[in-house]
Parts: structure tokens; C-alpha cells; sequence
């Protein structure tokens, strides 16, 4: 019988048992709205604000700057379509690798009469910042960058992009749900206008996020409704996953370094395993990297074969987004990193948590190597690179 190992963090983590006794009583006994003005309404009125507290805490804000959503999407949307609008200006700028609900809310503001310039990335990922000052004109509105790549871990400069945009008087928003609960994170010291993070990437509950709204920055409501949230989000807040999502991530920023550093000499054992395989890269930067991201191509083979066959063999992982699993295209990371339609297709992203082993590493480290040349042995492909016929690109 196969293992069952768990290496789709990225995609979405588990739920500690100690935030699920959290959400628990929240569904029963402390069923209150918050909304409501007795004592059960109270008490979830309570959760939710001690909740934005522990948020700002976090990530060193102020409660008041904290807005609770439904997930990193919504406050991704949020964050770009709404504020963007209020600055009456009709310039963005955003990076070729970012997450699609950064990109498909540009689309929607292309639509409205915006300008959207989409900035390349290096080999690595990397978004420069001298191409985002270059970028900069008198109508840019707003600057969103993520923290960190979901696809292949690339950590980009917010710091020192959040020092351009405020020095130009541009509103910095950055997409840090990958980030958040596994590095640190100082949205003042990193002139952070607005940022998106999400509970289930940090072993909280799905369906709850947050967007952090620097006080002063004017924005308007993107659901509209009662008056929940200060009147910016309407809709009955989800107590039971607001007070679990502020525990998670109060735990992971109180373990957050022996966490990083168990977690990252799993990922470095992992990479270098996994190196050893003929014509393979590793995507992303090599250092300068998610704790918990290994991304690889393997020439010769498609990805969702690759899959398929791992999770046979009892590892479950991705190709890369898990919100384009769905998708025959390769990822757009991969292409503006520079790997070539068919080298894209053949990808693998391994994403850890602390709760990984090092024996399941060494699972791994030889089932990866024995799948792929497995599909290697069929593929025409593969046999059309080593006769000759065509170039290996790895």
C-alpha cells in the first residue's frame, strides 16, 4: 500500500487542530450574528474584533486597517479594481508572473479605459525595480507586485518597490498570499499601501482572507450591501473562520523561524534530488526562494501524466497554480521565466509544510526519478531528442 504524502501546500494546507477548536464552538453554542445587538451577537462581534487584532499584529498594522474578506482573490480584486478607481488616475502597473485574480482585475480595468503596463521578470522571476521606475508616468494609479511567486517561489522586492511607489505618491498593493505566515512581514517598514493574504495558506480554514488598507487610502466597496466591515464589505461576517484564520497565523508567525528553517532543508534536500534527474531545471530562484517551494521541468514528458503517476503512487502535487489545474496551457510563469511551450508543459511544484518528514523527502526522491523515466520510455518525444532529431532545451 502506497503512502499518502502531502506535498500541495501551496494549493492548500490542513487545518491545525487547535484552530479547528477555535472555529468549532462559533457553528454551535456562540452561533450569534455580529451584527446583532445582544449578548450572542456581542460575542461574535467580540471574535471578530479581537481577530482583526491579532491579523494587525501580524503584520504590523493597525486593526482598523484590517478588512475581512472571503479569501486572497476577493482581496486581490478588491485592492486593484476599487482603489485604483478613487485615484482618478488611469495608469497600473503589474508583473507578467502575478497571480490571475491580480491579472484578470487588470483586464477588467483595461476594459473600463485603463492603461495596464504588465512588467517582465528575469530567469528567476525577479521583477526589477529600475523597470518599475522606468514604468512609472504621471497617470499611474497604482503598483501591484506579490510578495512571493504561488508557482515557483521567487520572493520579489516589495521593500524596495513600496520605496519607489511611495516616493513617487503611487499606491503599492501586493499580493502576499504565499507570504503570509511563513516570512516576515512589516507593511510599514516595507511601505506597503495595501496587501492580500488568505487563511488557508497558513493552515487556517478556506473561504476567509483579509485585505490590509493603509488608513488613508481611499477606497470604495467592491460588494455592496449592509454595513459590515465599517460599511466597506457587505455580507454577515464568517465568525467561524475569522477567529480560526487569525489563530492560524498568529501560531505560524510564533513558529516562524524553526518552522522556515525545518521546512527549508527539506526543500533544499528535495532540490538537490531532484537536480540529479537528466534534463531537468529548477524553476524560480535558487536561493532566494518560498521556504517551502521546489518547481521543476522535466524535458520529454507532460506534467499532468507526471501527476497522475505520483499520485499512484501516493504523493499528491501540482503543476503549478492550483486555480489553472483545470487548464490544457502552460503557465504563464513559466513562459515569461523563459522555458520554452514544451518544456512548460513538463512541470512539477512540490510545496511543503512543517508537518513533512524526512522520510517522505526520500519517498520521493525515488519515486520522481523512476516515474519520469517511465514516461520518458514511452513518450515519441523523448526518443526524437536522444536519436537526434531534435534539440534537447535542457
Amino acid at each position: 500500500m502506497s503512502p499518502f504524502i502531502y506535498l500541495d501546500n501551496a494549493a492548500t494546507t490542513a487545518v491545525r487542530p487547535e484552530v479547528l477548536s477555535k472555529m468549532l464552538p462559533f457553528f454551535t453554542e456562540k452561533a450569534g450574528n455580529p451584527s446583532s445587538i445582544h449578548a450572542a451577537g456581542r460575542e461574535a462581534r467580540k471574535a471578530v474584533e479581537n481577530a482583526r487584532r491579532q491579523v494587525a499584529a501580524a503584520l504590523h498594522a493597525e486593526a482598523r486597517e484590517i478588512y475581512f474578506t472571503a479569501g486572497g482573490s476577493e482581496s486581490d480584486n478588491w485592492a486593484i479594481r476599487c482603489a485604483a478607481a478613487e485615484t482618478g488616475k488611469k495608469h497600473v502597473i503589474t508583473s507578467a508572473v502575478e497571480h490571475h485574480a491580480v491579472l484578470h482585475s487588470c483586464r477588467v480595468l483595461e476594459r473600463d479605459g485603463f492603461r495596464v503596463t504588465y512588467l517582465p521578470v528575469d530567469e528567476n522571476g525577479l521583477v526589477s525595480p529600475d523597470d518599475v521606475r522606468r514604468a512609472l508616468t504621471d497617470d499611474t494609479a497604482l503598483i501591484s507586485v506579490m510578495a512571493a511567486n504561488n508557482e515557483v517561489g521567487t520572493l520579489e522586492p516589495v521593500r524596495e518597490i513600496g520605496r519607489i511607489a511611495r516616493e513617487a505618491g503611487v499606491l503599492f498593493h501586493t499580493d502576499a498570499v504565499q507570504a503570509t505566515g511563513h516570512l516576515p512581514i512589516d507593511v510599514k517598514a516595507q511601505h506597503i499601501d495595501m496587501l492580500s493574504l488568505s487563511g488557508h495558506k497558513f493552515h487556517g480554514p478556506k473561504g476567509v482572507g483579509a485585505l490590509y488598507v493603509r488608513q488613508g487610502v481611499p477606497i470604495t466597496s467592491l460588494i455592496e450591501g449592509g454595513a459590515q466591515e465599517r460599511g466597506k464589505r457587505a455580507g454577515t461576517e464568517n465568525v467561524p473562520g475569522i477567529a480560526a484564520m487569525a489563530a492560524a497565523l498568529e501560531d505560524a508567525c510564533a513558529h516562524m523561524e524553526e518552522n522556515r528553517a525545518k521546512v527549508t532543508a527539506l526543500r533544499d534536500k528535495l532540490i538537490a534530488g531532484l537536480s540529479q534527474i537528466p534534463h531537468s531545471a529548477l524553476n524560480g530562484d535558487p536561493v532566494n526562494r518560498l521556504p517551502g517551494n521546489v518547481n521543476f521541468c522535466f524535458e520529454g514528458i507532460e506534467g499532468e501524466s507526471l501527476l497522475l503517476l505520483l499520485d499512484d503512487a501516493g504523493i499528491c502535487a501540482s503543476s503549478g497554480s492550483a486555480c489553472t489545474s483545470g487548464s490544457l496551457d502552460p503557465s504563464h510563469v513559466l513562459l515569461a521565466i523563459g522555458r520554452p511551450h514544451e518544456v512548460a508543459h513538463g512541470s512539477l511544484r512540490l510545496s511543503l509544510s512543517e508537518w513533512n518528514q524526512p522520510w517522505e523527502i526520500d519517498h520521493i526522491l525515488r519515486e520522481v526519478p523512476r516515474v519520469v523515466a517511465y514516461l520518458r520510455s514511452m513518450s515519441p518525444v523523448w526518443k526524437d531528442l536522444e536519436s537526434g532529431k531534435k534539440q534537447f532545451m535542457l
